[in-house]
């Protein structure tokens, strides 16, 4: 189960990126209409202007396509095998789903031209309870349904996934032999998935009515709820469940739901970049937003870390200062300039409960002290180039000098009690172990020799059943965990290996996992 919930998690991470890269871009040219960065003439010009609007409509319509979206990305990473056939039956899958719950609607009287607010109005109901009804519907693809957000495509991509992997192999009788295998999927999507949606017709208005009241006690819950948030986020990391929670809050009412221009919109993520696209925001729905956003992250993301790293490198034996040294140089700048911390937080949060609960501790605390100083910088990558775009060039209203402020205190706090604290304890970090086993050693000098190393640390070709990745760990699953060596797992590289369980691994190498990926992919191809 919690095997699952991970491969769930490291699915909900590939819209992410578009989502990011869209909201840069959009950072970016909102900054082409701020007369105190590119003056009153040119923000004024009216082909700068058409630019702006023809991005603002593009990142738009993409926002539109998150709940297919992420119905792709879950039915491929939930798929065993022949994931293109997987990512094709998903939409035809998500079609049909919609399709149902708008023809029940429709036999209800419940139609776009019934549940919009001038309808309701001329039928005796108050401006404001007429808004509220018409949230509750969305248009999805030129279908009207219930705004699910985007759990109406993580089922439509978890039920695609369970029938592909339970129907892609069939064999039918040799008369409809046509149909057997991968064309066997869609079929059984065809025949299944109007009743997902009938269930869910009769189902989502209770759930929904729940994850909105979760969300509202969320954003009702001030300053402990954003600092809650902020450690269990943290807190997280070692179980890789943390990605479930920040794409709740980012595109779910659990990151808060509001209206703009009349329209409902929720997840905090979606909110913030909804509000990017308007030439006159309103502040307390962006304060709102972005109290879940970058900027609770900045502090120790930018400063914290990479001051911990310092701390590590000075606390570490005389005689492997050089290799700790290019390792957590190459840490600090990935967490500095990407967010990426994971190559950081594994080299002390399973040696050091006490390392790891500050650490967690603090992350709480700058969400709270961001949120509590009315800082306002968006977005959800975490590093520099989300503190200068949507912080410093966005003006003082962004507060961006507080956040600078709060994280130059933690750069202090984070390396005096890393130091202290691994002096104090004798805490093993990186560069202090008792017995040297050439952690940092470079013994594969191509990347052929480096994969043979890593098949050779994974127990061999035949113990290797999946290999997979998401933005900093190589997951895989083995025949069997007991037959790796982890000291041949720290000489490819890696700082940090997570056994989940007998048969599911991870290992942590930062922003190279991708070219360990098709390194191993590769290698065990060629054995």
């Amino acid at each position: 189960m919690r095997t699952s919930i991970q491969k769930l998690g490291k699915c909900l991470m590939t819209p992410l990126s578009i989502i990011v890269a869209a909201g840069l871009l959009l950072g970016i040219v909102s900054l082409l209409q701020n007369p105190a960065i590119v003056g009153s003439t040119l923000a004024n010009y009216t082909l700068i202007q058409g630019f702006v609007g023809l991005v603002q409509t593009v990142v738009l319509g993409l926002f539109g396509l998150l709940p297919v979206l992420f119905a792709i990305s879950v039915a491929m990473g939930m798929a065993k095998d022949n994931k293109e056939v997987a990512a094709f039956s998903t939409v035809i899958a998500f079609v049909l789903f919609h399709s149902t719950i708008s023809y029940f609607l429709k036999l209800n009287g419940i139609t776009p031209d019934t549940m919009n607010a001038a309808y309701l109005t001329e039928h005796g109901k108050s401006q404001l309870d007429a808004v509220k009804a018409v949230s509750a519907y969305d248009t999805v693809f030129g279908i009207f349904t219930y705004r699910m957000s985007i759990f109406g495509g993580i089922i439509t991509g978890l039920w695609t996934a369970f029938i592909h992997n339970k129907f892609h192999k069939t064999e039918l009788p040799v008369a409809f032999g046509f149909f057997s295998g991968t064309r066997f999927v869609p079929i059984m999507i065809t025949l299944t998935m109007p009743v997902i949606g009938l269930v869910m017709y009769f189902i989502w208005p209770f759930l929904g009515m729940a994850i909105n009241q979760i969300g509202f006690i969320i954003s009702e819950s001030g300053y402990f709820g954003v600092f809650i948030y902020g450690f269990l986020e943290r807190l997280l990391i070692p179980t890789g469940l943390h990605h479930i929670l920040n794409q709740l809050i980012r595109f779910t009412p659990f990151g808060g739901s509001t209206l703009i221009n009349g329209e409902q919109v929720s997840g905090a993520l979606i909110i913030y970049n909804t509000l990017m696209t308007q030439a006159s925001p309103d502040l307390e729905q962006m304060r709102s937003a972005t109290k879940f956003l970058s900027q609770g992250t900045h502090p120790f993301m930018l400063f914290g870390l990479p001051a911990a790293c310092l701390a590590i490198y000075k606390t570490a034996k005389a005689e492997q200062k050089k290799r700790v040294k290019a390792v957590f140089i190459a840490a600090a700048f990935t967490s500095f300039l990407t967010g990426i911390t994971e190559p950081i937080e594994f080299a002390f949060i399973f040696i050091s409960p006490v390392l790891f609960l500050f650490h967690a501790f603090m992350a709480g605390m700058s969400f709270l002290l961001n949120n509590l100083l009315d800082v306002m910088i968006g977005n959800a990558q975490g590093g520099v180039f989300d503190f200068l775009i949507f912080g410093v060039f966005k003006g003082l209203e962004t507060r961006w000098y507080i956040n600078l402020l709060i994280g130059i205190g933690f750069a202090f706090i984070y390396y005096f009690t890393f130091k202290t604290l691994i002096l104090k304890f004798d805490i093993k970090t990186p560069g202090r172990e008792d017995e040297q086993e050439e952690l940092f050693e470079e013994i594969a000098e191509t990347d052929e020799k480096l994969g043979e190393l890593l098949v050779r640390a994974l127990g061999g070709k035949e113990n290797i059943k999946e290999i997979e990745n998401c933005i900093s760990r190589l997951r895989l699953i083995l025949d069997d965990t007991s037959q790796v060596n982890d000291d041949l797992i720290k000489q490819t590289g890696s700082l940090g290996i997570v056994k989940i369980n007998d048969k599911n691994i991870q290992i942590v190498y930062g922003t190279k996992v991708e070219k360990m990926a098709n390194i191993l992919k590769k290698t065990l191809k060629n054995l």
